[in-house]
């Protein structure tokens, strides 16, 4: 498995490197799981004990609806998203939400792609209201 290093600062180390051992059993007290990697070292740049985070992949899925995070409205565990359907009415739609990735959602269901979703200001349109949409920055 290939992993990336995530520098206390931030940044991320240039080099990628390889999980040697992977815990399967999370600690209960802090949530972390025990794992050991090996990267190159370049200019010393990694001392020990030095604190740092572990990114990898670990399921790679083709094809997923993403949208932004802010665009999802969760009303009491119902995740919802306001979709602009014909002649520029919306509608809300509740969605199945799946992982996060970075600042945004995988949708599993209840929005097709291609479809124009509100992302700022979701929670204030109301279903059957016309709106001017705009590209999102």
């Amino acid at each position: 498995m290939e992993l990336e290093l995530i520098l206390s600062d931030g940044s991320v180390y240039g080099h990628r490197g390889r999980a040697e051992i992977l815990d399967r059993q999370v600690d209960a007290s802090t949530g972390t799981v025990l794992a050991r990697g090996v990267f190159p070292n370049e200019g010393n740049v990694l001392r020990p004990g030095q604190y740092v985070k572990i990114r990898a992949i670990t399921e790679m899925k083709k094809n997923a609806l993403l949208v932004p995070q802010r665009a999802v409205v969760d009303e009491q565990g119902l995740f919802l998203l306001a979709v602009v359907e014909a002649e520029n009415k919306i509608a809300l739609r509740p969605v199945k939400v799946a992982e996060k990735v970075g600042s945004q959602w995988i949708i599993s269901s209840g929005v097709k792609a291609g479809e124009r979703v509100v992302v700022e200001g979701g929670e204030k349109v109301k279903p059957g209201e016309k709106v001017k949409p705009m590209p999102a920055k």
